[in-house]
């Protein structure tokens, strides 16, 4: 953190240099990212994991700017002290890099994120243009739910030496443009080791083991909001979806059998 409190990119590499893990979290709404931010988690991710959340969609390929935008504008609300971190949605940076460019400025400038994340390495001279105009970059390597169709589905990434070579390259590939800190999803634990010990900056591990600087979930399936089963390298802390089923049962009965409102809820 700086002096005011606010984690930054200099903050987070002075707690890889340090040894200290970084915790990051999705939030799409006001309410949540005010609890996430309250809760001290260092950087706040605007997921387009809202296409499946919060939209019901399969994969995240619908998500739009506008989507993300929405999203982003409602999540910076409610943040005072995380570094807020949104992923640039599918397409909006695959057409050139004029497009690339001003679709990142957009999420800086009219919705207030401090970074934009993207997927693979395919768009290296559009990520280092971002980075040249002043933009913080956070890379995402491994499984890229982006690329979803042409992967073929879900699957654990640089499982082959191939292409763990080819993951491991492209992470010094992208240090070396200046992306602030790398997102490792679904990979061995001994490749994300390799990975986050090979670069200077924060390595976020989601599926990738114990040994990244930092770990990063999606806030529903850590707290069981979403009505779907969730991966194997999810823990959930908590079961608020069976919560909510239970007060709602409990509302619906009460206003069927007259017992809400009360007097108390009454003027």
């Amino acid at each position: 953190m700086n002096d005011q409190g606010r984690v930054t990119t200099a903050s987070l590499l002075k707690a890889k240099m340090s040894g200290r893990k970084i915790s990051m979290l999705t939030a799409y709404d006001f309410p949540t990212a005010k609890l996430l931010d309250d809760s001290s988690v260092d950087i706040i991710l605007v997921g387009d994991s809202l296409g499946n959340v919060i939209l019901g969609y399969e994969n995240t390929l619908p998500v739009t700017m506008e989507d993300m935008l929405h999203h982003t504008k409602a999540v910076r609300r409610g943040v005072s002290r995380a570094m807020l971190v949104v992923d640039m949605p599918f397409m909006s940076f695959q057409t050139g890099g004029r497009d690339a460019l001003l679709s990142a400025a957009r999420f800086i400038k009219e919705a207030g994120a401090e970074g934009v994340k993207i997927e693979g390495d395919n768009y290296i001279d559009e990520m280092a243009a971002m980075i040249k105009a002043g933009i913080p970059v956070m890379g995402h390597l491994g499984f890229t739910p982006q690329y979803v169709e042409q992967i073929g589905g879900y699957k654990v990434a640089g499982k082959t030496k191939a292409e763990a070579d080819k993951i491991l390259a492209s992470a010094r590939k992208l240090e070396k443009i200046g992306i602030f800190a790398l997102v490792l999803e679904m990979v061995p634990s001994a490749l994300a080791k390799k990975v986050t010990n090979a670069l200077m900056i924060p390595v976020i591990g989601i599926g990738a083991g114990h040994h990244c600087d930092g770990q990063v979930l999606v806030t529903h399936d850590l707290v069981g909001l979403y009505p779907k089963p969730v991966p194997r390298f999810v823990k959930q802390y908590a079961n608020l979806g069976k919560l909510m089923k239970e007060a709602v049962s409990t509302f619906i009965w009460e206003v069927h059998s007259g017992k809400f409102p009360g007097k108390e809820n009454s003027f």
